[in-house]
Order: C-alpha cells, then sequence, then structure tokens
C-alpha cells in the first residue's frame, strides 16, 4: 500500500489498512506518534526557517534505536513521503513535509565523552550546544558548525564547516563511526573497519542512505579560554579590507584559517555604541584554534586593515564563542534562502564584485560572507569521503533574510541574481547544506559532490536505498542499473 501526501486534516482512520499500520507503530514506539490537533504537534512541527510551515499527516518523536527503527518499517510499508528532522535548523526546511511522516530525533540529545580515548558519542537529534557542552568540560571539542542550535546530524551528513577546520578540517574528517537504520529497517555500524561503502557515503552524501542515531567523534584538545577575533570595519572599507585578510592568510598557520568576511548591518543593540546602530559593516571575523595567547598576538594584524568601526575581538570561552552568531538569526524569526559557492581564486576584480553588493543588500537583516577553506580541509583527498574536491580556497555564502511573505520573490531573486554573477567565474560547486530550494536539482549533486563521486553515491543508494524512501533531502536517485552481485550480496548478509 501506498499513502503520499496525505492531507494532514484528513482523519487517518478512514483507511482500515492505514489505521490498522498506525496503530501498529504506535504500539512499538517508546516515543509519541503525534497528529494534528495533538498536544505538542505544533511545537513538534516547528522549523528555523520560518518561510516553511508544513503540516505533517504524523511525527514520530522517537527516544532510541528501536523507535527509529520502527518508523523506518512504517516509512517503507505505507510508502508514505518521509521527512527526517534532527536539529530542525536545515536552512531548506527538509527536517519536514507536508502531508507525510516525519522521523524526529530531536528526543535524542544524549552526549558520551571518553576524554581518555578522545572520542565522543552523540545522539542523532543532539545539537552543537549539547556538543560542545559536554566535551568542554574535559577541555576537549568537536570541529562542529559556527551557531549552537544546529542540529549535529544535518551540518554532519553535508560536510559540516565551523571555526576549528583550518587546524581540524570538516566534522566529517572528524568522525570516527556511525550507527545508521538504513531504508530496510535494519540497524548498522559504518566505520572504516565496517560498511566502509556506507561509511564514505554518509560523509558528504547528506540523509540519503538512512537515519543516523549516533555519531561518534574524534576529539581535540581547545579551550576552556580560545582567542574570538570579531573586528568590524566601515562596509567603504571592504576591498580594502578583503585584500588584506587574503594576503595575511596566504601565509598564515592552520589555527586561523577557518576566518571569514562577512557583510551585515549593525542591529539596535547594547553590544554596540547607539551610533553605529543601522551602520552598514563588514566584519573580520575567527576562532584561533591554538593557545589563546598566542592567538591574541597572532591575529593582531587582522584587526588592523583599516580603522575599525568597533572591535569586539578578545579571550572568552569556547561554549560562548560558539554561541556568538546563534542571535544573528534566531530560531523561528525570520524567512531565509541560503545559497553557496566555492571559490578556486580570490582575484581583485572578484573582490571588487562581491563589495559592491555588500552596499545593495535587499534588508538589512540580509549578509553574506567569504569564508577561508584552507590547511587541513585541503589536505583531504577528493574521493577520500563523499564531500569530494578540497582544492577550492574559498566558499562565498549567501544568507539572505527577511521577515515578510510579501518579500519572497524579491529577496530570493536578489539571491539568485547575486549567486549567477559569481557563478559564472566559478566551477559553480556548491556546499550542499546551503543549496538555496535545491532549484538545481541533480546538476548541482553532480557539480557539488564530482561526477566521479556522485555516479559512486547513486551505485550505493541503489543497494541501501533501492526505492528513495529517503528523498526528502539533496536527493542522489538510485542508479538505474543492478548494482553489482557482490555490493548485494554483502547487504543481504548484514
Amino acid at each position: 500500500m501506498a499513502y503520499r501526501d496525505i492531507p494532514v486534516r484528513q482523519p487517518m482512520n478512514q483507511d482500515p489498512d492505514l489505521a490498522r499500520a498506525i496503530e501498529a507503530l504506535r504500539a512499538r514506539l517508546g516515543g509519541t506518534l503525534l497528529q494534528a490537533g495533538d498536544e505538542g504537534y505544533d511545537a513538534a512541527r516547528e522549523l528555523w526557517n520560518s518561510m516553511f510551515d508544513p503540516e505533517p499527516a504524523l511525527i514520530a518523536r522517537c527516544t532510541d534505536e528501536q523507535d527509529v527503527m520502527a518508523a523506518v518499517d512504517f516509512a517503507r510499508t505505507t510508502g508514505m513521503l518521509t521527512a527526517v528532522r534532527g536539529g530542525g535548523h536545515n536552512a531548506a526546511g527538509m527536517g519536514s513535509c507536508d502531508g507525510g511522516f516525519v522521523i524526529d530525533l530531536s528526543p535524542m540529545q544524549a552526549v558520551q565523552v571518553d576524554a581518555s580515548q578522545r572520542c565522543t558519542l552523540v545522539q542523532g537529534g543532539a545539537t552543537w550546544a549539547s556538543v560542545d557542552r559536554e566535551t568542554q568540560r574535559h577541555g576537549l571539542a568537536v570541529p562542529g558548525g559556527m551557531i549552537s542550535s544546529t542540529g549535529v546530524g544535518g551540518l554532519t551528513l553535508g560536510g559540516g564547516i565551523g571555526w576549528l577546520r583550518g587546524r581540524h578540517g570538516l566534522t566529517i574528517d572528524n568522525l570516527l563511526s556511525v550507527q545508521v537504520v538504513t531504508a530496510d529497517g535494519q540497524l548498522r555500524t559504518a566505520s572504516a573497519e565496517q560498511n566502509a561503502d556506507l561509511f564514505w557515503a554518509v560523509r558528504g552524501g547528506g540523509g540519503n542512505f538512512g537515519v543516523i542515531t549516533s555519531f561518534e567523534f574524534r576529539l581535540h584538545p581547545v579551550g576552556p579560554e580560545v582567542m574570538f577575533l570579531a573586528t568590524l570595519y566601515h562596509a567603504e572599507e571592504a576591498p580594502r579590507v578583503m585584500r588584506g585578510w587574503r594576503d595575511f592568510l596566504a601565509t598564515a598557520p592552520d589555527d586561523i584559517q577557518g576566518t571569514m568576511v562577512e557583510f551585515s548591518t549593525l542591529p539596535e543593540s547594547s553590544e554596540f555604541p547607539p551610533e553605529a546602530w543601522g551602520k552598514p559593516v563588514i566584519a573580520v571575523a575567527g576562532l584561533w584554534a591554538g593557545e589563546a595567547a598566542e592567538g591574541e598576538r597572532r591575529v593582531q594584524p587582522l584587526r588592523e586593515l583599516a580603522d575599525p568601526l568597533i572591535d569586539l575581538s578578545g579571550r572568552l570561552p569556547y561554549c560562548e564563542a560558539q554561541q556568538l552568531f546563534d542571535e544573528v538569526i534566531p530560531w523561528g524569526a525570520h524567512r531565509a534562502y541560503f545559497k553557496s559557492l566555492f571559490l578556486d581564486t580570490l582575484d581583485d576584480d572578484l573582490i571588487d564584485t562581491i563589495a559592491a553588493y555588500g552596499t545593495r543588500r535587499p534588508t538589512e537583516s540580509t549578509l553574506f560572507s567569504v569564508w577561508r577553506m584552507g590547511g587541513a580541509v585541503q589536505r583531504v583527498a577528493p574521493d577520500a569521503t563523499a564531500f569530494g574536491d578540497r582544492s577550492m580556497e574559498w566558499m562565498l555564502s549567501i544568507d539572505t533574510v527577511w521577515d515578510r511573505a510579501e518579500d519572497d520573490e524579491r529577496c530570493i531573486n536578489w539571491a539568485r541574481g547575486f549567486w549567477e554573477d559569481i557563478a559564472g567565474r566559478s566551477a559553480a560547486r556548491i556546499y550542499l547544506n546551503f543549496s538555496g530550494l535545491n532549484e538545481e536539482g541533480e546538476h548541482q549533486l553532480r557539480t557539488g559532490l564530482g561526477e566521479d563521486n556522485f555516479r559512486r553515491l547513486a551505485a550505493l543508494k541503489a543497494v541501501y536505498d533501492p526505492d528513495n524512501l529517503f528523498r526528502v533531502n539533496c536527493n542522489i536517485p538510485p542508479a538505474p542499473e543492478t548494482p553489482p552481485p557482490s555490493a548485494g550480496r554483502r547487504l543481504r548478509e548484514r
């Protein structure tokens, strides 16, 4: 039977087969199964991006691996359109679906730290705030995201770009293993030693291959005090600031290769003097990944690229540094469209073009940034993970933010125009976690992951999810050709 895109307000008991399947799922779940009208349903369906307001027919709030296995079995046997929700922070709203079934991992937030082995086990619904809090008790950290409310799962499966990337690489470069429930409802371990093909696929291939119930990460000594760089210059100084920043990084150590420059408008906030409110600025921001005192000395040139408007740089606890950007785009407060491009170069002409867009953003809450992608990020072979090529030097992130639905078309068109202007000067490869609304579809996946990696992922999709159950994502369709006999045999034997 197949029940795709069931209207949320339609009574689910009108079809006796579906009603029985729902009751069977309810009996298996240790967590809660929610429908419209149930207490907690509206809170459970909320997403970070207020542009999306989906009304799923069912939400399974899972508490453990057994719940996830039951939910996947239900999704497969009923054929309902199924989304997987971790932190609900995906900019394209892919943590839910209208009229479908949501496997909600948000109750699964446990974080266990083994300080002696420098590793941590993180459940699939945890956010980076939980991970940072627990690992910092031991002076350790995982290279995670830049906003603490972001879910660990979504960020990791897309690659994971954070402040520590220059020294320790992407989040996936620090992943040791995962527990994953595949489309057949089976729980599998994937690591370098077990199911290595699946482990390769989840490191950059997104949520295409199953539901990750837990992640095992390598930890690194970081903090508890770090040096954070946050120097704000007048926007008209952007070309000079960007050139100085680029030239400094050409010979800088890995500890500061995770910096970025960001264009924004200063809000009315007690953090800023009133005379600075409403000023367009370019900020140079980053976290020195080594010892704080050394970092304070080594980043000083980046605080003197022009005459600063405000300099908020200084030493602070690592967890606090990880939360500095939380209020830039608060949970559920704005509509947003995020688009990205990896750049091989950042020459003077490109700097001038990017800087010019800083003066014509469609809203004051819109921001965009250029991220350095040097250091450890680039020392990983293109075929080592599904993320693909690491030769890019920079990434442009266009974070368009607004409040009113009537501004959707105007703001998205501005971002698209900006993206298309710069895309013509690059390989047009995007970071899949910032994929707009996935307008380019399969083309952007082939470009973003690389043709060889895309073909390999499609073949693995045909093994692990041949019916494309997990498709509410940057979707990789199963390869049409029959999987190699060895791959099918391996799957049956697990």
